[in-house]
């Protein structure tokens, strides 16, 4: 009978230290998984949320997003993150880039057309064409956009504070936060923007 109580205490010892072997495992894999991610955000890309409706449709109100910075250089039709100093109480804003250093940019006051380097842009991902009478903003046309600069305006061109005003104007390259990877949430609309 001794014997019979020896090994099932035995059985006992080895399946608390089997317990505590997968749980020293599964800690150790949480903590690889949560130092990849750490090092994923900081470095290479990160969540931000959208907060108005300035890039309806192509982005709603709360989405939440992958943006990356990681060797980017803004280029024409790319949306970005972006936050200058002094503008929208210094909280990073989304805009879709519209011309970089050495393009002409020109808002028809007749048409509300953009026109990039004399060529009306097709722009299938706007919600309206720019109401000139009211949303014009204060600029004077035609601009140059200087190097190491971009010319941005929202997807909801009556609805949205962008490059069409002076308090923002021509945005340094370096206030880029990073350009928008892909929606993450609501898992309704995740997948790659355009």
């Amino acid at each position: 009978m001794q014997e019979i109580q020896e090994n099932g205490a035995g059985k006992h010892e080895k399946q608390e230290g089997r317990f505590k072997s997968e749980l020293f495992g599964w800690g150790e894999s949480l903590l690889t998984v949560l130092i990849f991610f750490v090092i994923v955000f900081t470095f290479f890309a990160r969540l931000i949320g959208v907060d108005g409706s300035s890039m309806v449709p192509t982005l709603q109100d709360h989405n939440i997003m992958l943006v990356s910075n990681l060797n980017y250089t803004p280029e024409k039709g790319d949306i970005v993150v972006l936050n200058k100093p002094n503008f929208y109480h210094g909280q990073p804003i989304v805009k879709r880039v519209i011309a970089t250093g050495g393009d002409t940019i020109e808002i028809s006051a007749d048409t509300g057309n953009v026109i990039v380097n004399g060529t009306v842009l097709d722009e299938p991902y706007i919600a309206e064409k720019i109401n000139t009478f009211e949303h014009l903003g204060d600029m004077t046309y035609p601009q140059t956009v200087p190097e190491g600069c971009i010319f941005v305006m929202g997807d909801n061109r009556n609805h949205s504070s962008d490059s069409r005003r002076s308090d923002l104007g021509m945005v340094d390259e370096r206030y880029v936060l990073g350009h928008v990877l892909s929606v993450l949430f609501p898992f309704s609309q995740f997948g790659s923007v355009e």
